[in-house]
């Protein structure tokens, strides 16, 4: 794991080495146990180091005799199985490259099809002057770029690319609006001006500085659901959860999970605990001193039922007031999502012991646990009900409101309405395509490379999606409760946590302590320049004056978006506190 950059000139100039500097220091942070590099002719490439696998083999870059270098973010998890079946190429044994390089050689742009794991790739291949990146297919590593006046530059995380000087840091309106009514940014651009990011699944040729080809392979099967009966199903997903789970463990450093108290993190640990002859070291967030509903109880029934370690990690006022500003500082593409508080939180505790942590993201997703995929099978005129309404709409708070916030679900929505999917599939990969990469994984990602972990997702596995997307939807959904399957599989092995009873769910109460401090804190944010700039400022003082219900969440929109416009657009450090960064 780790964070890569480069720069390919489009005059064939050599790179200026002071860049590649200023790219690599924007991304110390993701890796912090080493640099590497690579310059040839008109392209440079950094990484920083993260080490986890091959701690003394590991470094990059890579490279092979027909001219090819790579360096990559991340783990791919049928090395094994790719080495193996690399022996017999010619030229296996005339260079020390890694197996998503040999593939590259193999079968051209075709190899990320071949590769089973999480990862951005940058590959130089000087046989033909070109740059390749690729993008793993459910986004879980992230990769950006930007085409200059002088080249074309790259870097896992945009603030790389605005700290080095390569782009200014300017706001991008439409993104702007989609982030205030969905709390993220979906498709290719960001909310930056001038930069874009690799879509899930993505790989694109570079050639003199500018884009010159693009494909990009599926997270998802094609296709309907297929018949299968439930006692085959479930012997089915307890092979691939076991084998995900097994792959996702490689690491030659120690490893740890969060345990939510949720069917999937349950789930990870029961097979963490079947696979590990040592207990699991689980780590629980919980909300002391408010009315905040958490599943600590499912949590301990899980961690008594497994043998695991359990650490509780409290999120109180104190913390959130103290971290918010360098959780806005971590997320620079912007999710508002509450839950990046407690994920920050649990990746500083967590880094104290490891550097890898498995988590249960994705499971919702791939078992149908959403709330919202329970009314798939109700008439459309009633799920024309289901559309979001956005956070800001119809409360009178921002001087003008935000047009196409919509448009990046809906491309979502009709792309995965194909091939004969069911109501359930459709809402499924739409929520694979846009909500998932761009505010659960984004905020699994730069919560935890802040604090140089890695975390992976054993859900997210292409073994996982290919078993479990294709399944009937009466073994999803059924007596209007989600994760059907997961529900009878976690009932056979961990019955404590009572997984058909009826559960609230994780969350962080947020508006509760806006509440507390709702009139300082309105008036405060009613004088900041980000804030003037698409609000009225009176209605701004009022919303936080009564902030339940949606106006909270409008609240906690706008007090987080203030933070990340002071750190990534106005270039200004946190300081202190929630207050003290906003008066300073």
């Amino acid at each position: 794991m780790c964070g890569i950059a480069g720069f390919m000139t489009n005059n064939g100039a050599p790179v200026d080495p002071a860049l590649l500097d200023r790219l690599s220091a924007g991304i110390l942070h993701r890796g912090p146990d080493g640099e590497g590099r690579h310059v040839a002719r008109d392209v440079g490439l950094v990484q920083r180091r993260l080490a986890i696998i091959d701690l003394k083999t590991g470094d990059q870059p890579f490279h092979e005799p027909g001219g090819g270098s790579i360096m990559a973010n991340g783990e791919i998890y049928n090395y094994v199985e790719l080495r193996a079946a690399m022996q017999n190429v010619a030229f296996s044994s005339q260079g020390d490259c890694e197996p998503p390089l040999y593939l590259y050689r193999w079968y051209g742009l075709g190899f990320a099809e071949r590769l089973r794991g999480m990862y951005a790739i940058a590959i130089h291949d000087q046989s033909n002057d070109t740059l390749v990146l690729s993008r793993d297919p459910f986004g879980i590593k992230p990769l950006c770029y930007a085409e200059t006046p002088s080249g074309f530059a790259f870097a896992s995380e945009p603030q790389a690319l605005i700290a080095a000087g390569v782009v200014p840091a300017k706001v991008d309106p439409l993104r702007r609006g989609e982030l205030l009514q969905l709390q993220y940014t979906t498709g290719a651009d960001t909310i930056f001006q001038g930069i874009s990011r690799l879509l899930p699944g993505e790989t694109i040729v570079v050639k003199a500085g500018r884009v010159v080809e693009r494909r990009r392979i599926p997270a998802l099967p094609p296709g309907p659901p297929q018949p299968i009966d439930e006692d085959t199903a479930l012997k089915r997903l307890d092979a691939v959860l076991e084998d995900s789970v097994k792959v996702h463990q490689r690491s030659d450093v120690p490893y740890a999970m969060f345990l939510s108290g949720g069917l999937d993190s349950t789930a990870v640990l029961a097979m963490m605990a079947r696979l590990n002859p040592r207990p699991v070291v689980a780590y629980t967030a919980f909300f002391p001193g408010t009315a905040a509903h958490d599943e600590r109880d499912y949590a301990r029934a899980a961690v008594a039922a497994t043998g695991a370690e359990h650490v509780e990690v409290p999120f109180d006022e104190e913390d959130f007031w103290a971290l918010l500003p360098q959780v806005a500082a971590a997320m620079d593409e912007p999710a508002a999502d509450y839950a990046t508080l407690p994920t920050f939180k649990l990746a500083q505790e967590a880094r104290k012991r490891f550097k890898v942590v498995l988590s249960g993201e994705g499971g919702d997703e791939m078992l149908a646990g959403y709330g919202r995929y329970r009314m798939m099978s109700r008439p459309w005129w009633f799920l024309r009900k289901l559309i979001r309404r956005g956070a800001f709409t119809s409360l009178g708070v921002l001087r003008q409101t935000p047009e196409h916030w919509r448009d990046g679900i809906a491309a979502a929505e009709r792309e995965a309405s194909s091939g004969g999917r069911s109501r359930l599939q459709v809402a499924q990969a739409a929520d694979c395509a846009h909500w998932l990469p761009n505010d659960l994984l984004t905020k699994l990602d730069r919560c935890l490379m802040a604090n140089a972990l890695e975390g992976r997702t054993p859900f997210l596995d292409p073994e996982v999606a290919n078993f479990a997307f294709i399944l009937p939807d009466e073994l999803k959904l059924r007596e209007d409760r989600g994760k059907w399957l997961l529900r009878r599989w976690v009932d056979q092995r961990v019955p404590a946590v009572k997984p058909f009873a009826p559960k609230r769910g994780f969350t962080v109460p947020v508006a509760e302590w806006i509440a507390r401090r709702g009139p300082e804190l309105g008036d405060l944010l009613a004088r900041q320049p980000a804030i003037d700039e698409i609000a009225l400022p009176g209605a701004v003082r009022a919303l936080f004056a009564n902030p339940v219900g949606r106006r909270g969440f409008a609240c906690w929109v706008l007090l987080f978006y203030a933070l990340w416009h002071r750190r990534h657009i106005e270039g200004k450090r946190p300081d202190g506190g929630v207050f003290e960064t906003l008066r300073n």
